[in-house]
């Protein structure tokens, strides 16, 4: 996406760690300018200015305008860009100047609308897989972010991108059958409906060991019975 933005750089002729801890201290931050068939160039700007554009809407798809004083004023995209890993803060970015007759490569980020019918009504869960989706398109035509409605949404069903709607010179790169968010059935919905199979087999072990129990006597029955004296005749009888 295009805005109406103007970054001042400057040139820099030091290189190398010093130099960039300099620059830091100073309150800005390395850069390189290059693409569009020119040579790439050592640059200086405000990383607060970078920021600005990169936690906007269209983050780092946003087109704007680098001033170089005395050299050019080019439209660029930020590319890369680093931050320390502790303190979070911007130390270094590479910006591609930007030719608007060209098609370009972009990432647009995915947004939803909605809640889906199959976790409302059914219980399902609802999965984004893929929150970004490359295409190509003019630099004028690139989309700050695309937004889906996924309302109608069962459970198993899936919206691909394929679907999603383009405009302009817009053209879809990522596969087409790439799934960009769908809603599962919950996995304890389907483990409830089954027994566990350490309860499929424990009601027959209980019931064979009940017959052993009452086919063999107790220990102390046993021996009341071997002691128990032999029943007298009656005299006269043998």
């Amino acid at each position: 996406m295009r805005k109406d933005i103007t970054i001042t750089a400057d040139a820099r002729e030091l290189r190398g760690k010093n130099a960039a801890r300099r620059l830091r201290v100073e309150g800005k931050i390395p850069a390189v300018l290059y693409g569009a068939g020119k040579d790439s160039v050592a640059v200086t700007v405000s990383p607060k200015e970078v920021n600005k554009i990169l936690h906007a809407g269209s983050g780092h798809n946003t087109i704007f305008n680098l001033d170089l004083p005395g050299q050019e004023t080019t439209p660029v995209m930020v590319i890369d860009w680093l931050h320390h890993p502790i303190k979070d803060t911007l130390m270094h970015i590479d910006l591609m100047r930007i030719d608007l007759t060209k098609a370009i490569k972009v990432n647009v980020p995915i947004h939803t609308t909605g809640e889906p019918e199959g976790v409302k009504i059914h219980g399902g869960h609802f999965e984004f897989v893929f929150r970004q989706i490359e295409f190509e398109c003019l630099p004028d035509d690139i989309p700050e972010s695309i937004t889906v409605d996924v309302t109608p949404l069962l459970i198993g069903q899936s919206i691909r991108a394929s679907s999603l709607p383009v405009t302009g010179s817009m053209k879809l790169l990522s596969p087409p059958d790439t799934v960009v968010c769908h809603v599962v059935a919950l996995r304890d919905s389907v483990t409830d409906a089954a027994p566990a199979e350490g309860d499929a087999t424990k009601e027959p072990e209980v019931a064979k060991k009940g017959k052993k129990e009452e086919a063999a006597p107790a220990a102390g029955d046993k021996k009341a019975a071997e002691k128990k004296p032999a029943e007298k005749k009656p005299a006269g009888k043998k």
